[in-house]
This record gives C-alpha cells, sequence and structure tokens, in this order.
C-alpha cells in the first residue's frame, strides 16, 4: 500500500507527489566528474529486477511520479506487477521532427511530457524559440500536460517573453557552495557538465539567485532538478533549498536504497518551507 502521507500538488487534473523519481540512473548517466567507471557501475546495479524493485518501493513510500525518458521497464512495471507510477516522459524534439518523439511518449502512456532541458537550451541560444511553442501546442493538442525544460534561465524568460504557455517547468536549482562547483569567473551560459581548471566541472544552475528571483514572477508550476548538483550537495540541504526557495516539485535520481531516506527528507522540508516567497503554483 502506498504511504498516503507524501506532500502532492496538482498540474492540471494530475496529482503528483512533491518528491518525483527520476531515471536517469536506470541508464547510466551518472555525471561521474572524473570516476569514469560509474557509469558502467550504475548499469551493472540497474538490473531490470532491480528498477522494477525500485519503482515498487518508491511508490510504497508515497512517490507517484517518475520522470524519464522512453523505457521499456515502465510498460512491464504497470502490466506484468500491477504499479501505478504515473511517467513525465521526457521528450527530445528535432529541428527537422518535433512531433515524433513526443508521440511515442504518449502512445507509451505518459500523463505529460516535457521538452529536455538540453534541447531547450539548444532551441532557445538557437533563436528557435518556435519550435518550444510547436511542442507544447502539439503535446497539449494530445490532451496531456505538457513542459519545458532548460539548464539556462533564458530558457523560461525566451518562454514566457514569447507568450508560450507550457503547464510547467523543468528548471535546474542548486545553490552553488560546493567544492566542484565552476567559479563564477568561469561561468558560461549554456554550458553544463564542462571540465575546467582543478576538475571544477558540474554546475547546473549558474546563478541561483537570479533563477530563485525570476521564477518567484512565473506563475506556472515549477518541477526543480539537479537539485543536488549531481551528489555533490546532501539531500537534506539540497531539498530544503530548493522548496524554501520555490520550487512545486523536485526530480531526483535514487536507488532503492536511498528512496525512504529521500522521502523523510523530503516531508520535512515541505514541511518547513511555510515562508517562501514564492507561492505553491501547484
Amino acid at each position: 500500500m502506498s504511504d498516503s502521507t507524501m506532500p502532492v500538488g496538482k498540474i492540471g487534473d494530475v496529482t503528483i507527489s512533491r518528491l518525483i523519481i527520476g531515471g536517469n540512473q536506470f541508464s547510466g548517466w551518472s555525471h561521474s566528474r572524473d570516476l569514469k567507471y560509474l557509469r558502467d557501475l550504475f548499469k551493472a546495479y540497474a538490473t531490470e529486477k532491480k528498477i522494477l524493485e525500485t519503482l515498487r518501493v518508491a511508490e510504497e513510500n508515497g512517490i507517484n511520479t517518475i520522470l524519464t525518458a522512453n523505457s521499456p521497464y515502465l510498460s512491464k512495471y504497470w502490466k506484468d506487477l500491477g504499479g501505478k507510477m504515473q511517467w513525465i516522459a521526457q521528450v527530445h524534439p528535432k529541428t527537422d521532427d518535433v512531433t515524433s518523439d513526443i508521440q511515442r511518449a504518449i502512445d507509451g502512456g505518459a500523463v505529460a511530457a516535457y521538452v529536455h532541458g538540453g534541447a531547450g537550451d539548444s532551441f532557445v541560444k538557437g533563436g528557435r524559440v518556435d519550435l518550444l511553442a510547436q511542442a507544447v501546442e502539439f503535446i497539449k493538442s494530445q490532451h496531456v500536460l505538457a513542459g519545458i525544460g532548460g539548464h539556462s534561465l533564458e530558457v523560461p524568460k525566451a518562454v514566457e517573453k514569447a507568450g508560450i504557455q507550457p503547464d510547467f517547468y523543468m528548471k535546474t536549482l542548486h545553490h552553488d557552495q560546493y567544492w566542484s562547483a565552476t567559479p563564477k569567473e568561469q561561468r558560461a551560459e549554456f554550458v553544463v557538465d564542462s571540465f575546467g581548471p582543478q576538475d571544477h566541472d558540474n554546475i547546473w544552475c549558474i546563478t541561483p539567485q537570479k533563477d530563485i528571483e525570476f521564477m518567484r514572477t512565473v506563475p506556472r508550476s515549477w518541477i526543480a532538478y539537479k537539485v543536488l548538483a549531481a551528489g555533490a550537495i546532501h539531500p537534506r540541504e539540497g531539498f530544503k533549498f530548493a522548496f524554501e526557495n520555490g520550487a512545486d516539485f523536485i526530480c531526483v535520481g535514487m536507488f532503492d536504497f536511498q528512496v525512504r531516506e529521500n522521502v523523510i527528507i523530503a516531508k520535512e522540508a515541505v514541511a518547513g518551507a511555510r515562508n517562501r516567497q514564492r507561492p505553491w503554483r501547484a
């Protein structure tokens, strides 16, 4: 039985747990910095049996939504194990084909689809905000929730300026007070996962205070991701920072042995976010 005490919010008519499980770890996306073996380690650990077990544990602890790209393990979890986990699909529209990947996700049972942050960055950097408008329009025409992702703050700024109305944003949020954060003088817009001097190589929110201030003005739901800076920040610190500074939901990659602790921390962080300046938008 699922834990009914997990805080939830609503985007449209979809009820979503404030803590969403991400799917990168299941496919080996590890942001391993200089530890090159980590991707292979993740893949070796995340067998199909272990993935299904992780989804079951997450659902039992009140997490009702996963955010991931198209994957065969979800249909197996639903059909063979009777799981009810909702799926927010990470989609990858192309400049010459905006809709095909979105359609595959919707056909696969997604309740929402969002343009992957890398694609969002690329389209805005390249002056193709019109492609984001096309993606949102198509997703909404299929009667599922539509989102736009970005690492750069320029993504939601451009989308809002263009008058596009996604149901939610996927926007990175974490503080920059950790040793491997790229020094301020070396940070560049639209650049993530880059190695710099002294292995300062992981920062996905280069101007956290500006992000917080801008998102405070945005009347749409905000799913924050990279809230732990790819493992550089402890959940107790990262979850608190995200919820107190405006996130409506957080998406966090986690393994089965991390789920229960993360759920406890997330509940505490939501309960403690009483003085946040951005109103809950979901």
